[in-house]
């Protein structure tokens, strides 16, 4: 996998993020709070992890490396407002869609701006950090970087059986149909 590659799979995942956004600014509050059956107990608290997760790991990629002051192994909202200061920023309350679409807009501009700055070298070096509980790892980046785009995948996946499940419509969100737009428009 090369800095390209690495292009495309962000440029799909910012588009996935944004298509779904339309897909839930059509819900009312209920829809999105409603208590369904999935990894997460609402369609806001499975996009909030999505997003926790992007920071999370954008974070760690800038080395830093959050840590919680209790332990959240599914990474909810609660697991948000225990992280340690320590140069972290403040929690902000992210309980609205549009609360959580601003805070997803911000972290794609620092993404993009952090993905720039990659070189070959740089993407297939380990990324040494450490969990939320402060346990070290070291993977190399380009694996860190292909994960974030596959967990968003599939949790974006859960939203939309969520999204049938509360009786709204769905969006596609195959990465074919992005390439399908992207040829379309002749990028």
């Amino acid at each position: 996998m090369d800095l390209d590659d690495i292009q495309t799979l962000y440029a799909y995942n910012r588009w996935s993020n944004q298509r779904l956004f339309s897909a839930l600014e059509k819900l009312n509050q209920q829809q999105l709070a409603t208590e369904v059956r999935s990894s997460f107990t609402s369609i806001l608290e499975t996009v909030f992890h999505i997003l926790f997760a992007e920071w999370l790991w954008l974070k760690r990629w800038q080395g830093a490396s959050p840590r919680a002051t209790v332990p959240d192994p599914n990474v909810t909202s609660a697991t948000w407002k225990a992280l340690s200061p320590g140069g972290i920023p403040t929690p902000r309350e992210l309980t609205t869609l549009a609360e959580l679409k601003s805070f997803g807009d911000s972290i794609e501009r620092e993404r993009q701006e952090f993905l720039s700055t990659l070189s070959d070298s740089t993407l297939h070096a380990p990324l040494h950090f450490k969990d939320m509980s402060g346990t070290p790892y070291s993977t190399p980046l380009v694996q860190l970087l292909q994960h974030v785009v596959n967990h968003g995948t599939y949790h974006r996946g859960q939203v939309t059986t969520m999204l049938r499940q509360v009786g709204a419509e769905t969006v596609a969100l195959d990465m074919l149909y992005f390439f399908r737009e992207q040829n379309a428009a002749g990028d």
